[in-house]
């Protein structure tokens, strides 16, 4: 039998050679084709008596990267039809049935009765690394790039075909914890001290060692179908399992806060399955899987952190008419922290990089930061010498702005000020070549009044990195009135060769990202005059899915640089475009108490000397507060709202002045930018998956309470008006370039 996916060969020993190439693609991922053809061999393997084992391997790079993830959309999609066509029970059984295929396919691995290996030959994550735990053997090719796991945590759904069972069984219960919850990958080393590899072979041996298992008398049995199996962390009600469950719900609600119905649904399975025999517990973890598809949590996580991203990083808004281009030298002006860090990240990806600063010694410490970056790195066993030595070799210092003469790309990084920035445009113009884009790493000044001083404003671009730099996925492209395809081509194409992912926005004070997480800011710092304990202020943020808290925040961001904003938007805009109140207290901090934030050790919080212990909110703050509330008698729900509905109705208005354009990079940028509650999907997709109408009613609410900052803007009250979502007015452009 011919497969589309897959090719059978059986040879003389009996052993059948499954190699999973899915044509056309980069990668093996489980779509419905594979799915599908992999309940037809196990069936004509187990059928066929010549057959004595069986290996599945990739002949591609990698082994198998997970599940299709639009497929589960589409299991969403077909269930919602059904349930308005058939009821609630027809769509759940056909959802159950649906989302089981995996896990039965797998488990008919396990019981075929023949030997399953799996040959490993790189990569193999979610389902892919599932199909291998089903096989009675694992062995993997040596490579130190290949990365094993179970990623789909992070988003919004967990191993569901049978991973919450197997791991468990293979390893203690807090290592599967771990794996199951944290959705890191590990190394090939890592999972062969747990027992999840069983080999690890050099690439060229990989199919024979696979074979030589079977032919060595392999046995087909998976350990928890042979009697008198015992679980590696003891039985559940064991001392040493009551010590983990109850101490692992602790730490899942200090991690959590319950906001992840995937992560609650993992805790239970693994409970409840480890107490039942494997049949039963594949039933129980389905029947989680199948409920947890079913949330607005999975369906706004798979749609922006999967999908959207997806299309994003493959350049759906690159301008189509223009021929892909490379930034071979790239010249970073101002190697202060950012700009250093800038051109780390661009050596890293191979890009030639010349840091230039007023000063030969102020342009050697940017490289010295740079290279304090990797050597950091090597100590913590991520980077090899060599790599130093060749990203260092790659990025060069001076004070001298004629080595703009041969770059391509040039991203100014002074310091932000537009006086500062005025004088480094009009040096670096004369220098330019033909062709060369420049760029400004402004994080609020805008686009077009800074291009007003640039002669060819075609060629003049926003891109704003986020601190720090090396960890910060999301880059910000900015388009001028006047910016053309090819800069915002190039910009693109930049961001994409050092592995960040771009959102392009039109220009705006502040652009996107900066001006909703600084109305998340300003809503601590609101708390803070209203008398709300510093600590609740916090630990509401934290509880609403924000990563850290906007005092915590604001420290991060620096308190002298969030002060400096204020008052250049007070400047440019008037008194009344800033809160008097919340400047009052800034200047107190910054001028009268020296207080900048983490940068100089003490702000909202007092940061203890390097390693010397946690930060603690600095206890002079209550005297800074004009009154203090009862904690008791405040409404913890809504100061979580207030933290999400200030941000989101801000990317409302985002969307209304035509700064965002396309609703996927609102998401994607908001999540990835300042850590938007990721279990909502992003600014707009909390808005959306809550409903427009149902989200104006509570903006109305708070801004009866607290004023016009939660005002709902015209677009949001027509859409709620209309019964219409963002997604559905706006859908975005389906478009991508490869």
């Amino acid at each position: 039998m011919a497969f589309k996916n897959f090719k059978v060969e059986t040879d003389a020993d009996g052993i059948a050679l499954v190699t999973w190439d899915i044509p056309g693609r980069s990668m093996n991922v489980l779509d419905e084709t594979s799915i599908s053809e992999i309940e037809a061999i196990i069936k004509q393997t187990s059928a066929d008596a010549n057959v004595k084992g069986v290996v599945i391997t990739s002949s591609k790079e990698a082994f198998c990267a997970g599940a299709d993830l639009s497929m589960m959309e589409g299991y969403s999609r077909s269930y919602a039809q059904l349930l308005k066509d058939k009821g609630e029970v027809a769509a759940n059984q056909a959802l159950f049935e649906q989302s089981r295929r995996f896990s039965l396919a797998f488990r008919a691995i396990e019981t075929s009765g023949k030997p399953w290996v799996a040959a490993i030959n790189g990569l193999a994550v979610g389902g892919g690394f599932e199909i291998t735990l089903s096989c009675h053997y694992r062995v993997a090719a040596d490579n130190p790039k290949t990365r094993l796991g179970l990623p789909e945590i992070k988003v919004g759904l967990f191993p569901g075909a049978g991973g919450t069972q197997r791991v468990p069984r293979i390893v203690p219960p807090q290592d599967a914890m771990q794996i199951l919850l944290k959705g890191d990958a590990m190394t090939l080393d890592r999972a062969k001290a747990l027992k999840l590899v069983d080999a690890v072979v050099p690439a060229a041996d990989l199919i024979k060692a696979a074979k030589d298992w079977i032919k060595g008398g392999g046995k087909a049995v998976a350990p928890w179908d042979e009697k008198g199996f015992k679980l590696p962390g003891g039985p559940v009600y064991s001392k040493a399992g009551m010590m983990m469950f109850p101490a692992g719900n602790a730490i899942y609600r200090r991690e959590t806060y319950d906001n992840y119905p995937a992560a609650r649904a993992v805790m239970s399975c693994v409970y409840e399955g480890l107490q039942l025999p494997m049949d039963a517990a594949l039933r129980v973890e389905s029947r989680y899987f199948s409920e947890v598809l079913r949330s607005n949590e999975a369906a706004a996580m798979i749609r922006s952190l999967f999908l959207s991203m997806q299309e994003l990083n493959k350049g759906a808004r690159r301008p189509q008419n223009v021929p892909p281009t490379k930034v071979k030298k790239l010249a970073v002006i101002g190697a202060g922290f950012m700009g250093a860090s800038i051109g780390y990240v661009s050596a890293r990806a191979g890009i030639e990089v010349v840091l230039i600063d007023r000063d030969q010694p102020s342009a050697d410490k940017g490289k010295a930061h740079a290279q304090s970056v990797i050597d950091d790195l090597i100590k913590k066993g991520r980077a090899k010498e060599s790599d130093r030595d060749t990203i260092m070799g790659r990025i060069s210092a001076t004070a001298d702005y004629n080595a703009l003469k041969d770059c391509d790309l040039i991203i100014e990084a002074v310091f932000e000020d537009r006086k500062v920035k005025s004088e480094t445009f009009a040096k670096a113009q004369p220098l330019l070549k033909d062709g060369a884009i420049f760029a400004s790493n402004t994080s609020t000044l805008p686009i077009n009044s800074l291009a007003e001083e640039f002669k060819d404003q075609a060629k003049f671009i926003g891109i704003h990195f986020f601190s720090p730099v090396e960890k910060m996925m999301l880059v910000e492209i900015i388009l001028g009135k006047n910016t053309g395809d090819v800069a915002l081509a190039t910009a693109l194409d930049y961001v994409r060769t050092i592995g960040k992912t771009p959102i392009v926005v039109n220009d705006s004070r502040g652009f996107f990202a900066n001006r909703c997480v600084l109305r998340f800011t300003a809503e601590g710092l609101e708390m803070l005059m209203e008398g709300v304990p510093p600590a609740m202020i916090e630990n509401a943020a934290k509880m609403a899915g924000m990563p850290v808290g906007p005092l915590s925040l604001s420290d991060e961001v620096a308190l002298d640089l969030v002060l400096k904003i204020m008052k250049a938007t007070e400047a440019d805009l008037g008194a009344n475009a800033i809160d008097q109140a919340q400047k009052k207290l800034l200047v107190e901090m910054v001028e009268k108490q020296g207080r900048f934030g983490r940068k100089n050790g003490k702000g909202f919080y007092d940061y203890p000397e390097k390693g010397k212990g946690q930060k603690s909110l600095w206890a002079g703050l209550a005297a800074l507060q004009p009154k203090h509330l009862d904690p008791d008698t405040l409404d913890v729900e809504e100061l979580k709202q207030r933290f999400l509905a200030v941000q989101a109705v801000e990317a409302a208005r985002t969307v209304e002045d035509h700064v965002i354009t396309d609703m996927r990079e609102a998401d994607v940028g908001s999540i990835l930018g300042f850590g938007f509650a990721p279990f909502t999907g992003g600014t707009l997709s909390y808005i959306d998956f809550m409903g427009t109408k149902k989200f104006v009613e509570l903006c109305r609410k708070l801004e009866s309470k607290y004023g016009s900052r939660f005002a709902p803007p015209k677009l949001l009250l027509d859409l709620a008006a209309k019964g219409e979502t963002f997604y559905g007015r706006f859908p975005p452009k389906k478009q991508a370039a490869a």
